[in-house]
């Protein structure tokens, strides 16, 4: 197997919240394969093959296929064909948390002459040293009081079973756009040590971006979500379908309500430092199919061609 690799230009930022800086570099990395009949070719492209990203999977037969049923990391992968029904293409997660090895992609394949066609593609996924950064903040920061607990409870059960299922309808088509336009860092998995206390790596990217900000919707999604949460501030969670979510914190206000559905580019609220946060920016992460993804790694497979 043949892998290119192709870097952009790199962008370098910083956070003023709780999470470390880091420096992003954009790039491309591809790889082919084709099933043992020769009858399909399997592709990549990813920034890299390693925790925390996205990786766009394309199938290209000799002729034309009725559907494509994927699975990997034990998910569902939902496969898609924009007119041309002998490429299809699907968005794969690797979790923030998963170990370096080789992972197989498992396909089955209906053309729609009747043959079907099993097959796996192989991910070799490659170590990701995340960086740490060690902090001293105020201990509200750090430790909630006692009457608080039930409540981030409550939330974080919410959330997570929001996480947990994925539409079957697939709202978002085409390229995903920025939601603000300011430079974003690469805190996304850095490990934070607060007052000596460990903490979970951060599983979102922060924008820099002035409060008042307008934050826009990326893609098409409905609003499963739009409430104050006590570390999260003023949220929004958006499901784009088939088990993709965008989760954006920190607003000072939102302009959407639970069940509205938003059009790329529509505004959903404004930039602003609520929750347990130490100055104004966004903070937006992602889930695909229940895995902890840069969005950052979304936006390099799904280039926004646009802008704000």
């Amino acid at each position: 197997m043949k892998v290119e690799v192709r870097f952009r230009n790199p962008g370098v930022s910083v956070c003023l919240g709780l999470l470390a800086l880091a420096i992003v570099y954009r790039a491309g990395a591809a790889g082919q394969s084709k099933s043992k009949d020769s009858e399909l070719a399997i592709s990549h492209e990813a920034r890299a093959l390693q925790p925390g990203e996205v990786a766009l999977l394309t199938v290209r037969s000799s002729t034309p296929i009725q559907s494509i049923e994927g699975k990997a990391f034990g998910k569902t992968i939902f496969f898609f064909s924009d007119g041309d029904a002998t490429v299809w293409k699907g968005l794969v997660g690797i979790d923030l948390g998963v170990s370096p090895k080789k992972y197989p992609v498992q396909l089955a394949v209906t053309r729609l002459d009747g043959k079907n066609l099993q097959t796996h593609y192989d991910l070799l996924v490659k170590d990701k040293r995340f960086p740490t950064r060690r902090i001293t903040v105020q201990e509200e920061f750090v430790n909630p009081p006692a009457e608080e607990l039930e409540r981030i409870q409550r939330e974080e059960n919410s959330v997570s079973a929001i996480f947990a299922t994925a539409s079957p309808q697939r709202r978002w088509a085409g390229t995903f756009l920025r939601p603000v336009p300011g430079d974003a860092t690469s805190s996304f998995g850095v490990r934070s040590i607060l007052n000596g206390e460990p903490r979970s790596p951060h599983s979102g990217t922060d924008f820099h971006a002035e409060a008042g900000t307008p934050v826009k919707a990326p893609n098409t999604g409905k609003v499963v979500l739009a409430d104050n949460l006590y570390f999260s501030g003023n949220a929004v969670i958006l499901d784009h379908g088939w088990g993709l979510y965008s989760y954006f914190a920190h607003l000072s206000r939102f302009t959407v309500s639970e069940g509205d559905s938003v059009a790329p580019g529509q505004v959903i609220g404004y930039v602003g430092a609520t929750g347990r946060v130490t100055a104004p920016h966004l903070h937006w992460s992602l889930r695909l199919a229940g895995a902890r993804v840069d969005p950052l790694s979304l936006l390099a497979v799904l280039p926004d061609s646009g802008g704000n």
